[in-house]
């Protein structure tokens, strides 16, 4: 019996990975070969054009997204209901621990209206050269180099970059991982840090580093309050643990201090929780060898207003939010919920995130049917040549 449970998961993984691979040779080249197509519409509509390429961008993240659905690798979301500020530019921070947050989140983003079209990712230079690296550096996406010998390089290079790129493309969502790298490899460099520093050695998660987080909120922030900038001020009306904010008399989405502008309004705070803090990656995603598993993501809002913009002040409101994703995790990894936010009492409510197994089919039919489309056209250009 065990010897035909090995094997039928020996196929399975054989089959998924088949999958994976016949969709990476068909879909991306689709993509790239339709945005090739609607070059001209790039010259005379260029907001047309990343429209429609965000379009494509959102069914190839969910052809990703249905790797893991379909070996049943869902998603309960506590918190914040960041869908309520879909349209809104927001700072996206996220705790690193596995390649598979990165799929995680690309499942999340589904259901969050058409944000996923217009956002922004900020990852490790590595990634460019993977399957997927053609296609982010296409839609805009943001490679950094880790270390001391280029951080201030690729600082000013994100500050030019969200000049070129996040505010003529429209991008609304910056998906960053302050952490710098995953939780194994930093958390002892972090600890000894955290040490020298007089603060709490943190098992979960590890202190944030600041230079992109910064050059972030400074290039993309609106003008603010001067009394929002006080150092370390973390007034309560920040929305901790999903608590709501005040809408301006004007009747449009803002923050408690009633600014409307248009600009980045909004960091929210994202922690991701696997079950037994066993991470799940990115070839589990792919092969499906585990078990069904269920990741647990936590939102938090907090209007940029409220976040200080000096380095030594964004330095200590940053660390802070860090320290509360410890004791976030801890509680979870102690009772398996997150607590109710600030004033309450027990465990916070959550929701199940439900995929369309339609939605799901339908992407991988246009991925499928694109294929065979340019390979018909491109088989009768070549055949016309030859003859």
């Amino acid at each position: 019996m065990a010897l035909l449970s090995d094997t039928w998961l020996l196929m399975k993984m054989c089959l998924r990975f088949g999958v994976m691979v016949i969709n990476n040779l068909v879909a991306i080249p689709s993509y790239l070969l339709y945005l090739l197509a609607l070059l001209p519409l790039r010259l005379c509509r260029p907001r047309l054009f990343w429209e429609l390429e965000g379009v494509m961008f959102k069914w190839l993240l969910a052809i990703v997204a249905s790797w893991g659905w379909v070996a049943g690798y869902t998603v309960v979301e506590w918190g914040a209901d960041v869908a309520a500020i879909a349209e809104d530019q927001a700072l996206v921070m996220v705790n690193h621990q596995s390649t598979g947050d990165i799929c995680t989140l690309m499942m999340c983003l589904q259901d969050k209206g058409t944000t996923i079209r217009h956002i922004m990712w900020v990852m490790e230079h590595i990634f460019k050269f993977t399957n997927f690296g053609l296609v982010s550096w296409v839609h805009g996406d943001f490679f950094i180099k880790q270390g001391k010998a280029h951080r201030e390089h690729q600082v000013e290079l994100l500050r030019h970059h969200l000049g070129r790129v996040f505010r003529p493309r429209a991008r609304r969502w910056l998906v960053l991982f302050p952490e710098g790298g995953f939780l194994r490899k930093r958390r002892e460099t972090s600890q000894r840090y955290a040490t020298r520093l007089g603060l709490p050695a943190l098992r979960h998660v590890t202190l944030p580093r600041l230079g992109a987080a910064h050059a972030v909120l400074h290039t993309l922030s609106r003008p603010r309050p001067a009394a929002a900038a006080a150092e370390g001020a973390t007034p309560a009306s920040s929305c901790l643990n999903g608590g709501a904010w005040e809408t301006p008399k004007d009747g449009t989405r803002g923050d408690a201090r009633g600014a409307t502008e248009a600009g980045m309004r909004w960091v929210i705070d994202v922690t991701i929780a696997y079950p037994n803090a066993d991470p799940m990656d990115i070839q589990t995603w792919v092969l499906g060898y585990r078990p069904p598993i269920t990741t647990h993501v936590h939102y938090r809002l907090y209007p940029v207003s409220e976040v200080p913009l000096e380095m030594e002040a964004l330095t200590k409101w940053m660390y802070q939010r860090f320290i509360e994703k410890e004791h976030l995790l801890d509680y979870f990894y102690t009772t398996g919920a997150f607590p109710a936010q600030a004033g309450e009492t027990g465990d916070a409510p959550s929701r199940a995130m439900v995929l369309d197994p339609w939605w799901l089919l339908m992407c991988q039919l246009w991925c499928f049917l694109s294929g065979y489309m340019w390979f018909s056209l491109l088989r009768y250009i070549c055949y016309g040549f030859i003859l």
